[in-house]
């Protein structure tokens, strides 16, 4: 049996406290909210933290505020079931309800905040292992080593962002809030997070995040589309967000498509959205712009399932993701397992 190692737990009720207790531990402390994530790594030994800061009791981190028209703000405390099943997120953010409804199992849905899968861990084959496992291979650069196993060669971690709920609130176009030592700022979603392995945000180690503010809805169409072995608990092997709003004469006044799991941070597929901006949604306009948001997916031997399969599986994703929000036949349904 994996054991938590000892630890002294702090239980703030207030964001001030908060951010003063994991100030006061510095390097060594973390925050907690629903614990999927932090105490898993913690039996693994890959977080070791002396302090962890609990963020449950944290008054208006668990809040809902606004609606589709106004524009949303969901505390990072919000449960990602809770998430799920909100009437107006599932009316005018669905690609939101769907990528929260998506992560792991009812239980862990229950537990797991939105804040929390948004600064979810990195992943790799080398790296979610065991201390033992680990050690038997010598270890990897982001924990006791000093090699990326993935990529030997390499200067930098190649592990992996496995949050689906990030390429979601980049495709919104939402905005973070941050609370740390000196002050609030807001920075938008796709700031929040670096293509690197190990320092895979942006936002300061001190810093707490607090609030996702979305923009009205303002008729948007929007899906997430998540590719995994099984049907349910599986981390994403790719995750595509993606965003269409149509003008009146039913051409795609705006486009914003996101692909998760393919490198160390969300991939924004600029150029496959430019495609689709100013024309008439065909079969043959969602296979360009498909093509195109496949260029920039280049997978590694880092998580399941081959390279070539989750290289492939990018483009067609993407091309079942536009072809749903076009209202266009297509195959399969978002969430699901094998595609």
């Amino acid at each position: 049996m994996l054991r938590l190692p000892p630890f002294i737990y702090v239980a703030p009720t207030g964001i001030d406290e908060a951010v003063r207790r994991l100030a006061d531990a510095g390097p060594r402390g973390m925050v907690v909210a629903g614990g999927t994530d932090l105490y898993p790594n913690m039996k693994r030994r890959q977080f070791e933290p002396a302090v962890v800061i609990g963020l449950r009791g944290v008054r208006g981190l668990d809040r809902i505020a606004g609606d589709r028209r106004r524009g949303m703000a969901i505390g990072a405390g919000v449960t990602l079931a809770g998430l799920t099943g909100h009437p107006e997120i599932a009316a005018g953010y669905r690609a939101l309800a769907l990528a929260a409804g998506a992560v792991s199992t009812p239980p862990l849905r229950n537990m797991g905040t939105l804040g929390g899968n948004l600064c979810l861990d990195t992943r790799c084959n080398y790296y979610n292992q065991t201390y033992h496992w680990r050690k038997s291979i010598g270890f990897c650069m982001k924990k006791d080593g000093e090699i990326c196993l993935v990529a030997p060669g390499s200067s930098r971690c190649w592990a992996l962002s496995s949050t689906d709920t990030a390429p979601v609130v980049i495709a919104l176009d939402a905005r973070i809030r941050v609370i740390g030592p000196g002050g609030e700022r807001e920075i938008p979603a796709a700031a929040l997070f670096r293509n690197d392995g190990m320092q895979y945000l942006a936002k300061a180690p001190d810093e707490i995040l607090t609030e996702i503010l979305l923009p009205p809805a303002d008729g948007w169409r929007t899906t997430y589309w998540k590719l995994r072995r099984r049907g349910s608990f599986d981390f994403p092997v790719l995750g595509v967000a993606a965003a269409l709003r149509f003008a009146e004469d039913g051409s795609i006044a705006d486009a914003r498509i996101v692909l998760g799991a393919v490198a160390s941070h969300p991939v924004v597929a600029d150029a496959a959205a430019a495609l689709l901006r100013g024309q008439r949604p065909t079969p043959d306009l969602i296979d360009r712009a498909a093509q195109a948001a496949f260029q920039p997916a280049k997978p590694l031997d880092n998580a399941d399932l081959t390279i070539g399969y989750r290289k492939k599986m990018a483009r067609i994703y993407v091309q079942r993701a536009l072809r749903e929000l076009a209202g266009l036949p297509f195959e399969g349904a978002p969430g699901g397992g094998w595609g």
